[in-house]
């Protein structure tokens, strides 16, 4: 089989030539396809870095070139009048072949492709400033002619990463029958990540691309309160009218979409659990996932062959620590990540940590937060002052060396990540491969790892959860951070062989992820394709998502157990009336499944007719003297959400009003101080098991 991998870059394979995971990620897995015996192509750009290539490899310059402009219609709202609507960037693309590991890697070089050397990706300023903005669709547009002209009509299988760097390649291999198309979804980028519609228009017509583009969504850029608020979860942006979504693009055009881990399916499936889920079932793109999800399949991802060797290296625990100024003898806490403290739940870290050493807790903290620029937030630098025989923080970039041996004289490692932006995080495995124990975030992109909230009654166990979280500065994260620091060090003291079995549970967990499993997993996808077959959708898939009203008539006959049972979960009775009586039992079953996610819509279908039912729905919040009062056992925390003045013009933003903690599962909330006068309060709950969940007040 021949594969083509293309992305951005692809420096993988010499640390000089790469900025991103994903070009590591590239780099291994292409030389695992190789070894395991396919033609292994690499289509990426150049990045004006041909002459550093050339001294240090035995690069090739092909016959290979094509010169042509590039047709760029421009969104007026964004690029305004400095810019014509539509212009042409001349470029005249040339080709550069280097051998190395069994893979052909092809360097693109051009005008735009060769801009900015130092840091690859164009800075988010230039967009409505600088053409070089542009790069990456250059970069696209360059890869679909250069696999047309170098590949003609061989057959091959194109393999794209991340939708906003290759939106437009399905679409361009659609009509032509020797290319099939994988894109792979890298990051959890807003699934609503939109482009303008002009724009893609004109470019599929000048590739000759066929395509029709997704109907415009109806009422687009007027957004509901619900959506709004998603500016602040970082799992979705409203859009004016004239855009298109680039996973659209990709999901109904490539032949399969590529995950890597089960939780980031599933995550990007369905925003379960999240303030998102209710809006996403609202919106055209819901569809576009439904439409589509029988093509998405797990390739994973993997961890580095020096981190999963057979042999741990040694490393001089004492010597490591104390070099850093810290006391070897106390539990070691290590953290190691970019610095993005939305991100990566960093000021939830330092919090947390600033907490328990002022409590008395006797432990060092090793924390990396990588910055090319330092950290010049003063609380952080405060924290770090005040403990600062407790605290090494380090910013720069440092060798591997020195990463592996921070980690293995490390007893737990911290990976607090938030608005499930991490879909794999190959930093906490690499931790865990050296023995530290994780206490991470139950987001589902991490769940492969396998920290649980109960580790010490779970055999298979690796770590300590907390949940997850979709609001800046938690003050639910940080106090699970601090409770879970504290038991992890009394464990540690208390408990040894507790500790020991979570080691060796992590170790042996984090070093299943090689790099020869992942192309494993991605040639089990790509052969059947390969040979013709397709993927189709089936009962078991739609069960598993709740998708009742996809299933064909007569799946009610042959299937009528496990989609009673889906019903069951997800406690949705007008499913379960259709293949299960719908008696008395039954209902309060539902309605405990529904209520227990805080799904009150399919609690009052479960509810209907049942009086005592009913009233309980009814008194889960009233409102009197001014005061709203909200009543649920599960809730941990009960906001009120509104509108709030306009940020920019034409653009309104939210509020959100938190309420009192009064009492076990009781909230109040004094109406008078909300811009609420009657009709429809709508309130944001999170629940103690960390789901996120919607539900609304209507007071006359």
């Amino acid at each position: 089989m021949h594969i083509i991998e293309t992305y951005f870059e692809c420096g993988g394979f010499d640390h000089r030539f790469l900025q991103g995971g994903i070009s590591v990620y590239l780099w291994n897995l292409s030389i695992a396809f190789a070894g395991a015996g396919h033609r292994v192509s690499v289509v990426t750009p150049a990045h004006g870095r041909l002459a550093e290539l050339r001294a240090s490899y035995d690069l090739e310059t092909l016959d290979y070139e094509d010169a042509y402009e590039l047709p760029l219609v421009l969104d007026p709202d964004t690029w305004g009048e400095r810019f014509p609507a539509e212009v042409g960037i001349p470029l005249t693309t040339t080709a550069h072949r280097l051998r190395l590991a069994g893979v052909d890697l092809y360097f693109l070089s051009n005008e735009l492709l060769d801009a900015l050397p130092d840091r690859f990706y164009p800075p988010y300023h230039s967009k409505g400033h600088d053409l070089v903005f542009f790069k990456p669709l250059a970069y696209q547009v360059d890869t679909v002619r250069f696999v047309r002209a170098r590949f003609g009509g061989e057959k091959a299988l194109v393999h794209a990463h991340e939708p906003y760097y290759h939106y437009l390649m399905p679409a361009a291999f659609r009509a032509d029958p020797s290319k099939l198309v994988v894109g792979t979804v890298q990051s959890n980028m807003p699934i609503t990540k939109k482009v303008y519609r002009p724009k893609v228009e004109r470019l599929l017509r000048f590739l000759d691309a066929p395509v029709t583009l997704p109907a415009e969504e109806a009422g687009q850029g007027e957004p509901s309160l619900r959506g709004a608020y998603q500016q602040r979860t970082h799992l979705h942006y409203e859009y004016g009218p004239g855009h298109v979504g680039v996973y659209d693009l990709v999901a109904d055009d490539a032949d399969l979409v590529d995950f890597l881990s089960p939780g980031h399916l599933e995550f990007y499936t369905d925003f379960a659990g999240t303030p998102f889920e209710e809006p996403f079932r609202r919106l055209p793109v819901h569809e576009t996932v439904r439409r589509n999800a029988h093509k998405s399949f797990v390739g994973g991802c993997a961890i580095g062959e020096r981190w999963t060797a057979p042999e741990r290296p040694a490393v001089d625990r004492a010597a490591v620590l104390g070099r850093l100024g810290l006391d070897p003898a106390l539990p070691t806490f290590f953290h190691n990540a970019r610095y993005a403290v939305n991100h990566k739940g960093q000021l939830e870290l330092f919090r947390a940590v600033d907490r328990v050493l002022t409590e008395g807790l006797a432990a060092n903290f090793v924390l990396r937060c990588l910055s090319d620029d330092g950290i010049g937030d003063p609380y952080i630098r405060e924290v770090v002052e005040r403990h600062k025989d407790r605290i090494h923080l380090e910013c720069e970039r440092v060798a591997e060396e020195r990463i592996m041996a921070y980690a293995a004289s490390s007893d737990f490692c911290l990976f607090p990540s938030k608005f499930e932006m991490d879909t794999f995080l190959i930093a906490q495995g690499e931790a865990m491969a050296m023995g530290s124990v994780p206490i991470a975030t139950a987001q589902l992109g991490m769940a492969h790892f396998g920290h649980v909230a109960d580790p010490l009654n779970t055999p298979e166990a690796t770590g300590f959860a907390v949940n997850r979280s979709f609001a800046e500065d938690d003050s639910l994260l940080a106090d699970a951070l601090a409770r879970r620091i504290q038991e992890a060090a009394a464990l540690l003291r208390e408990r040894p062989e507790e500790y020991a079995r979570l080691r060796e549970n992590s170790i042996a967990t984090a070093r299943r992820f090689t790099w020869e499993h992942t192309a494993r997993r991605h040639l089990d996808a790509f052969l059947p394709l390969w040979e013709g077959q397709r993927p189709a959708r089936d009962v078991p898939l739609l069960l598993r998502h709740g998708w009742f009203d996809l299933l064909p008539e007569e799946a009610y006959e042959q299937h009528g157990d496990a989609i009673a049972e889906a019903a069951a979960r997800l406690g949705d009775a007008d499913a379960y009336a259709r293949c299960r009586p719908l008696d008395p039992a039954a209902r309060r079953a539902l309605f405990e499944a529904a209520w227990a996610r805080a799904d009150f819509g399919r609690c009052a279908r479960a509810a209907a007719g049942d009086p005592e039912l009913l009233a309980r729905l009814d008194a889960r919040h009233s409102v009197a003297d001014g005061r709203l009062t909200y009543r649920l056992a599960g809730a941990a925390r009960v906001e009120a959400v509104t509108w709030a003045e306009p940020v920019t013009a034409g653009r309104r933003g939210t509020a959100v009003h938190r309420a009192t903690e009064t009492g076990p599962g009781e909230f109040t909330l004094d109406l008078e101080e909300l811009p609420y006068t009657g009709g429809e309060l709508d309130l944001l709950l999170t629940l103690a098991d960390g789901r996120s969940a919607w539900d609304v007040v209507r007071h006359g």
